[in-house]
């Protein structure tokens, strides 16, 4: 007696935290949610040079597979040197999208268009998940006594509407997803990951056969390290999980073969036929795994928070506050993922951006779910954090645009000169007007949140999303320039390609060049901007040469290349007035008896 007595007085299960009405879960427009993801994606993707580093380099290896033939897909390179690194997945939709669109958009801007993919995949994957697994009876809100709490479709929408905003509000995936690399690739799949552990719950078959795609996608996008941690997850959840246990079988006929049999599909040719190339993959790929290093360390102490925040903190809360439903599938899916994403991290030497990629669904759905938790004053306190922190930034992106254009205030326009040396501002009235709508809009947003008071529980993550696009789309347009100017390589491209368009008219033949210390980033930006092609060995007339100036001159004067005829020098204006030894100065000259006395 005393037993039935206890139990039906003090039920197994913990009442859910979540306690809100049905005005809560009102529905977003979604006029307005599309159109914020579309300016959130677009921008940054137009007007835009190719910079330095991945971003050129992922280009270059597109265009590379575009312009090359078969073994340019199997094994990618950029501009003649092996890329054994990573994976071919955003090489190919590249490659495609460069021969579908590039005689309307040009090849740089059809090398970005995977990135409109790659989010469309990341953001749609994430939102559904959170409506499937937010409007599961387990997470519904607690039941009034005289009704009013929200449907669970409703309630699902909202938490997904929520999700999808905290996505656009992590600053550690903005510039990321605008980078023509494998990493928004591989946001992408552990976000359809994400959505296919949520979909297995109720439609198993179809949710393995999506989960399939999702390890094939990781693996052929960035290799083992973006598939350790959907194993780890799925093998979390196949132990942890019960709702998943029936399931499992399914994963083992459908996900895995699939999986396999797509990743086999690239990795065994080009091992038969590319067995170099591949030897380097495989390098790279155990380069990543190992104890975490002290700079590791230091490096993820110092960048993960940008990938966490403002998610981080609401994911812990979320646990907390959910801490009696740990074992309930809204719980456990996104929870998984997020300790497979801390395992690899710790498995991981050096982890770089792609590394921390992983915890950004799983924290924005466990975020989502701290929402109906909070109390209103906190709500209130976190958009007025919002306001505060995304208006000081407009106003410091406009203050440095006049101090650009003006010289006022000194201090700020000298700071802005010191990193720019060199740079001479025009005046865009494109690039005003937008921005002067960016700002209308924010400010805009700011009194439709106070004045009318929105009862919807996604208030609370309207202004930061909103806020992170704002001012994104004030860097892009009065910022750019500046930032074209000072990571972009398109004049030093185009210098060198008219003093080799001179030189071969003089000689009347079109002589090879041979490179010696050139960096990969800068034999990329060369074949992106003008289709220079280097040779790394050989006999060739002329030779371009990368590296410290005094150093090269004294290489020309006294070394290997003395008597040499320099053709032409230079570097990015903005390194050499600010660095005149640094390594990115370049020579161009024939070698030979004939030359010229240094400067």
């Amino acid at each position: 007696m005393s037993d039935r007595f206890s139990s039906s007085f003090y039920p197994s299960v913990t009442p859910t935290p979540a306690r809100l009405t049905a005005l809560a879960a009102i529905k977003l427009p979604r006029w307005w949610l599309l159109g914020l993801c579309l300016l959130y994606i677009v921008t940054g993707l137009v007007m835009r040079e190719p910079w330095k580093s991945e971003d050129v380099i992922g280009l270059a290896q597109m265009w590379s597979a575009y312009d090359g033939g078969w073994r340019q897909w199997l094994a990618p390179e950029a501009a003649g040197v092996a890329v054994s690194q990573e994976g071919p997945l955003a090489t190919w939709v590249g490659a495609l999208c460069m021969w579908l669109f590039s005689p309307l958009l040009g090849y740089i801007m059809a090398g970005r268009v995977p990135n409109l993919v790659w989010f469309g995949i990341a953001s749609s994957s994430l939102w559904y998940g959170a409506y499937l697994l937010g409007r599961r009876a387990e997470a519904q809100p607690l039941a009034l006594p005289f009704g009013g709490q929200p449907e669970p479709r409703d309630y699902g929408r909202m938490l997904a509407d929520a999700a999808l905003l905290l996505l656009l509000a992590t600053l550690g995936i903005l510039w990321r997803s605008h980078e023509t690399s494998a990493e928004p690739a591989s946001l992408a799949f552990h976000a359809l990951a994400f959505y296919s552990l949520a979909r297995m719950l109720d439609h198993p078959r179809s949710g393995a056969f999506t989960l399939g795609l999702a390890l094939a996608g990781a693996f052929l996008a960035r290799g083992f390290p973006a598939l350790v941690p959907q194993l780890l997850a799925i093998a979390l959840l196949a132990w942890r999980c019960q709702a998943l246990r029936p399931a499992v079988r399914w994963m083992a006929w459908i996900s895995l073969p699939i999986g396999l049999a797509l990743a086999l599909a690239w990795w065994w040719p080009t091992a038969v036929l590319n067995p170099y190339w591949m030897n380097g993959w495989w390098n790279w790929n155990a380069s990543v795994f190992g104890l975490m290093t002290p700079n590791g360390l230091s490096g993820a102490v110092r960048n993960m928070p940008w990938f966490l925040w403002p998610t981080g903190p609401l994911a812990l809360l979320a646990l907390w506050r959910w801490r009696g439903h740990l074992r309930s599938p809204h719980i456990q899916v996104p929870l998984a993922s997020m300790l497979a994403g801390l395992v690899m991290l710790c498995l991981t030497r050096e982890p770089v951006d792609a590394e921390y990629l992983t915890l950004v669904p799983a924290c924005a759905m466990l975020g989502a779910l701290a929402l109906p938790t909070l109390r209103r004053g906190l709500v209130n306190a976190l958009d007025w954090f919002a306001v505060m922190v995304f208006s000081a930034a407009a106003c410091v992106v406009w203050m440095g645009w006049i101090a650009i254009m003006t010289g006022v205030p000194p201090k700020i326009a000298r700071n802005i000169a010191r990193q720019t040396p060199g740079f001479e501002a025009d005046f865009s009235i494109f690039a005003f007007t937008a921005a002067t709508a960016a700002s209308i809009a924010w400010i805009a947003l700011i009194i439709w949140r106070f004045r009318s008071r929105p009862t919807g529980l996604w208030r609370g993550t309207v202004l930061s999303a909103g806020g992170v696009v704002a001012c994104w789309l004030l860097i892009m347009t009065l910022w750019l320039p500046s930032i074209n100017y000072n990571k972009s390589y398109r004049e030093v491209s185009n210098h060198i390609a008219r003093t080799l368009t001179d030189e071969r008219a003089r000689t009347g033949k079109h002589e090879c060049v041979r490179s010696a210390g050139l960096g990969l980033s800068q034999r990329a930006s060369f074949a992106v901007f003008d289709n220079l092609r280097f040779e790394l060995s050989g006999d060739c007339p002329l030779v371009l040469l990368q590296g410290n100036a005094s150093v090269l001159w004294n290489t020309i004067r006294k070394g290997e290349y003395a008597g040499g005829r320099v053709l032409w020098e230079g570097t990015r204006a903005a390194e050499f007035r600010r660095a005149p030894d640094s390594r990115e100065y370049f020579i161009l000259l024939r070698p030979g008896p004939a030359g010229r006395p240094g400067p």
